[in-house]
């Protein structure tokens, strides 16, 4: 049902998305420090929109109204300091008295503004990922990479999630060694999606989908402990459920280094 409303309201939205000399602006995945935006956002020209509201509630510590009189969304940090707003009739954002361009549209009763743009203004950073299909934010007051952190508690939840979270920071820090090895990508999301589209991939819920899932709040906890610095898997590149595989590779030209839960790490 959750997933029918929700296609129901992509649907409306993409009837009222703006029309560029490209074609039909689409709508697109946001996340912000590793958590989806509740409202959708839209593609176009290469430009990724957000709706004002739902980006700084989810960047937290802000409070957002419709200035009926100047025509305006105006936000206001909740610590007083940042007063931001965005004009749809002039097409500007004003930081704090500094105005800047930037395309504002109303859709639907709705203010969005430049993903990237909005982002950079507060502090913070937007990036495309390719793998999500959509962008990630990174606030100025984010201890980790939102890209980083989006896939590495994902890949822990899906390979490990019924496992104690010593063993699901295992799995996060057999990824970890991996960005640092030569033998691998160096980045975390590239390890992760390693042989995706190929006969064969590094980790089976790249290919199985379960990937994509949410993670657990503990999964979560597991990532950024790991990105953190901590580690339970010493040098461990490698690891596998007997009960789930034989082994046979990793048994043969691997170095076994523990035992956690269901799963053996090698390096």
């Amino acid at each position: 049902m959750k997933k029918l409303i929700f296609s129901a309201i992509m649907a409306v939205l993409a009837l009222c998305l703006p029309v560029s000399a490209e074609g039909a602006a689409r709508t697109v995945p946001v996340q912000v420090d590793g958590a989806a935006l509740e409202g959708a956002a839209y593609l176009d020209g290469g430009v990724t929109y957000a709706p004002l509201r739902d980006l700084l509630e989810a960047m937290g510590g802000w409070t957002v109204r419709w200035d009926g009189g100047t025509g305006t969304a105006v936000a206001e940090s909740q610590c007083g300091t940042l007063r931001l707003t965005a004009d749809p009739d002039r097409d500007t954002l004003t930081l704090n008295g500094e105005t800047r361009p930037a395309a504002v549209t109303v859709l639907e009763g709705r203010t969005y503004v430049p993903l990237r743009l909005t982002a950079e203004a507060l502090g913070g950073s937007a990036a495309w990922d390719p793998w999500m299909g959509g962008a990630a934010v990174t606030t100025a007051g984010a201890e980790h990479d939102a890209v980083d952190y989006y896939w590495l508690s994902r890949i822990i939840y899906a390979e490990s999630g019924a496992e104690s979270l010593e063993g699901q920071m295992a799995v996060g820090s057999v990824v970890l060694n991996r960005v640092e090895s030569g033998d691998f990508p160096d980045s975390i999301p590239a390890v992760i999606f390693e042989g995706a589209g190929e006969d064969v991939v590094q980790f089976e819920p790249v290919a199985n989908g379960m990937v994509y899932q949410a993670p657990s709040d503990q999964a979560m906890e597991a990532a950024r402990r790991v990105l953190a610095g901590e580690t339970t898997a010493g040098n461990s590149l490698y690891f596998y459920a007997p009960a789930l595989s034989q082994g046979a590779w990793i048994n043969a030209s691997r170095t076994y280094e523990l035992t956690i839960g269901c799963h053996r790490f090698y390096s």
